[in-house]
């Protein structure tokens, strides 16, 4: 026969049987907890929506080291092409919200595809705006033997001709395209778009004479300062630092303001104190010396801090208006 239990060992039994299921919940649970409140606990991703090399890249990688430290967890940058940034966009608008995944892009992607595209994510839903991280000028610059030196001259000789004077521009949709559009109505240009698969063949055709001017991003800086091209005003809201004997636009006589932008995302439904903690470290970021420093060697600045809210109220202001000019202007994507 089994020995029966002393009245001590059956008191015990009863304490580990009462003790046992909150025990186990606790145990099941406290990894989650400690997750959830320890933020970064693993690598977040950033997607990269363009390739290797170019603004955008530059900007997310020299970012994604400070970001990392800042955080206590590395960043780590990965470029998903395609589809004018369609592609990387979605992948992040796709991915769990938990703040591990995150979207570096130009905001033409952002701002000006979803009226170009059938997306099958939409940005202004399914993305939330944490922090913008570059903002770039961009030139008006026309090939050298162009009989005009001033904006002023330029739109009186382009009324003067009309249908003669033709524009580059990396493809339909993108930045140039959009801002020359803005420029013809604005100044009641008739002009001829002559689409390109890049900004490079642009800039070597615009060199040749092949084109007459073209709204540049950067490539044509070098040949600015030796006269192969010439600059005629920036559509932005101050001077740039590189050229400031150029006048905006506004100064020259146009109503007309574009810049290109960065910034980071997340997925929209990314915790909120997460976001925030994104935005002032990106802030933080954007402004240091060192990110002056490689923004400067792009001809670019760091963008304005603003908070989370701000920063997509304006993403939206200027979608709304973007929306608007595709539509009147009937752009389309071939």
């Amino acid at each position: 026969m089994h020995d029966r239990p002393t009245a001590c060992a059956t008191a015990h039994l009863r304490t580990l049987r009462a003790l046992l299921p909150p025990l186990l919940a606790a145990a099941l649970l406290a990894p989650f907890d400690a997750d959830a409140q320890a933020w970064p606990a693993k690598p977040i991703r950033m997607i990269v929506n363009f390739a290797a090399g170019g603004s955008t890249d530059v900007i997310a990688r020299s970012m994604a080291p400070r970001l990392g430290d800042a955080l206590g967890q590395q960043v780590l940058v990965e470029n998903r092409v395609g589809a004018g940034g369609n592609i990387g966009l979605d992948v992040v608008a796709r991915s769990a919200p938990d703040g591990y995944t995150l979207l570096h892009s130009s905001d033409g992607t952002i701002l000006i595809n979803p009226f170009l595209y059938e997306m099958p994510s939409d940005p202004a839903k399914d993305l939330a705006a944490v922090a913008p991280t570059g903002r770039a000028a961009i030139f008006l610059v026309t090939r050298a033997g162009l009989p005009v030196k001033t904006l002023p001259e330029f739109i009186a000789y382009a009324r003067a001709n009309p249908g003669k004077l033709n524009y580059g521009s990396a493809g339909n949709g993108t930045l140039q395209h959009v801002a020359t559009e803005m420029l013809a109505r604005e100044a009641k240009l008739n002009v001829v778009h002559v689409a390109y698969k890049g900004s490079q063949q642009v800039m070597v055709d615009l060199l040749g004479g092949q084109i007459d001017f073209t709204f540049d991003l950067g490539a044509a800086i070098e040949h600015i300062k030796s006269d192969k091209v010439r600059l005629l005003a920036v559509p932005s809201t101050t001077r740039s630092s590189l050229f400031p004997n150029a006048p905006t636009m506004i100064e020259a006589g146009t109503n007309m303001t574009i810049a290109w932008l960065s910034g980071v995302y997340a997925p929209a439904a990314a915790p909120r104190d997460v976001v925030l903690r994104l935005n002032r470290e990106i802030n933080r970021i954007m402004q240091t010396p060192e990110a002056r420093a490689v923004l400067s060697s792009m001809a670019a600045e760091p963008a304005t801090p603003s908070t989370p809210d701000e920063f997509a109220a304006s993403q939206q202001k200027a979608r709304e208006r973007f929306g608007a000019l595709v539509k009147d202007a009937n752009i389309r994507v071939k």
